[in-house]
């Protein structure tokens, strides 16, 4: 069966690539397959879940590499020798630039732990944004998931989930629930969304 080649870019624990890599083993990512998981972090424990998958990994260190436009030429060379299809951002604590997010349209995907266009955009990432969430005093958070273009958490949404915000909730806390209860449902359906429509061809 022809299924979409998925490259999963991550930076830490790998927490979304798990859900990701459990969608694939249970079916329910059944129109993509996961070839190539890319860290930007040595180290990464995402690298060990992904070995542990038996899914091919790489580290591509940008310092090491020397700076953004080279890290991003070799990505983008990884990538095309690997045929991939589609990239989702898991994690994935660096900012693609417009130049390569345009050799690539509607093929990236990322998940960000709040309701675009709340919470979004430069410095909202991590713990930040449930701070942020916390700080403004919302009752509901959520999770997004959105095509990637030039503008941080700027593409198109693909899905989302709503969480509510409860009593005496720390950021981490918070982070936890939208995890579980968001990220990792909501995730999965999207890549398989756009890897279902990548093999029928509609996108």
């Amino acid at each position: 069966m022809l299924r979409a080649r998925i490259a999963v870019l991550v930076s830490g624990g790998g927490t979304n690539l798990q859900a990701l890599i459990n969608a694939e083993k249970s079916g329910n990512l059944k129109d993509g397959e996961i070839v190539l998981v890319v860290s930007n972090v040595a180290g990464a424990y995402a690298l060990e879940r992904a070995r542990m998958a038996e899914i091919e990994t790489l580290t591509l260190v940008r310092k090491e590499l020397g700076g953004r436009a080279a890290f991003e030429a070799k990505l983008q060379e990884e990538l095309v020798s690997h045929g991939v299809d589609l990239i989702i951002l898991a994690g994935f604590m660096s900012i693609l630039s417009a130049d390569f997010t345009a050799k690539w349209p509607k093929r990236i995907i990322n998940v960000h732990p709040a309701l675009i266009p709340s919470f979004c955009g430069k410095g909202f990432y991590g713990l930040h944004v449930h701070e942020a969430a916390l700080a403004y005093g919302v009752k509901v958070t959520g999770a997004t998931v959105h095509f990637v273009n030039e503008i941080p958490d700027g593409g198109q949404i693909i899905a989302q989930k709503a969480v509510n915000v409860e009593d005496g909730d720390t950021p981490e806390i918070l982070q936890k629930r939208v995890m579980q209860e968001a990220e990792w449902v909501i995730l999965p359906e999207a890549a398989q969304k756009v890897s279902k429509a990548i093999v029928e061809g509609k996108a």
